[in-house]
């Protein structure tokens, strides 16, 4: 969408500080020992409380209010009874919702407890390379350029980018024009941000994989070649000169 209007300034930034905000408390609190349908249901509560409701549920029918990924597991995980987490575990949380006809997308990884699978590096930087992304974004840029930033990123520091996962844009709907904006350089592409247009920036830096494919339950998607996947979003308003970050409130580059 495009913000042409204080009051659609204001619906966007109560519905992504709802998504932030969610994101923050559920990653504060989860735990080792607990289920990821535990950790959904302490974020359905959140975003019940803020008056949201999950976009992905609502959108899609997704099993779920939050999509909680785990180790091998790249995006969309399915909420499970089955599945505890376990000190060390790489751990993504994407949490979208609408707000009184707003939409909001935000979501980040991060390490349970303490590295002792040496996950840190690539969360820091799927860290770093969204900020990086973010700082270069402003009206009349090339959507390509920033691709192609993100994937240099990746690469100076030994990993790879998914090609078939992107950004979007936002806000009446949970995914608008501009579409597809990958993690790479679209050569054909010669679209450019566009001033006071919303978007849903985020990375998907990966050890080993290039690609994304589902699972037999038609949600969670894992690697190609295996590995693991760091993934850091943020829904933002392109102006002129800095972005701004409606859902900072999340802390992920904390």
């Amino acid at each position: 969408m495009s913000i042409n209007k204080e009051s659609d300034l204001l619906g966007m930034q109560n519905a992504s500080e709802a998504v932030a905000y969610t994101l923050k408390k559920m990653t504060h609190y989860a735990q080792p020992g607990m289920t990821t349908k535990e950790l959904d249901a302490f974020g359905a509560k959140i975003l019940t409380e803020c008056g949201a409701k999950s976009a992905p549920h609502s959108t899609y029918g997704f099993p779920g209010w939050t999509c909680i990924s785990v180790n091998n597991e790249f995006c969309h995980g399915v909420p499970s009874d089955k599945r505890k987490l376990k000190e060390g575990d790489l751990v993504n949380i994407d949490v979208s919702a609408e707000l009184k006809g707003f939409w909001a997308d935000n979501g980040g990884s991060f390490i349970l407890g303490k590295d002792i699978n040496q996950h840190q590096k690539l969360v820091d930087a799927s860290k770093e390379i969204l900020l990086r992304a973010i700082n270069n974004i402003k009206g009349g840029v090339k959507i390509a350029d920033v691709g192609h930033l993100m994937e240099s990123e990746a690469k100076k520091r030994g990993f790879k980018v998914i090609r078939n996962l992107a950004g979007h844009g936002i806000g009446r709907g949970l995914h608008e024009q501009p579409d597809e904006l990958l993690n790479y350089k679209n050569k054909y592409d010669h679209r450019r941000f566009k001033k006071n247009s919303v978007v849903a920036i985020e990375t998907f830096i990966s050890t080993t994989s290039s690609y994304a494919t589902s699972l037999s339950d038609g949600w969670t998607m894992v690697g190609n070649k295996g590995g693991f996947m760091a993934q850091h979003e943020h829904t933002i308003v392109v102006t002129d000169k800095a972005p701004i970050i409606l859902t900072e409130m999340n802390e992920i580059f904390n």
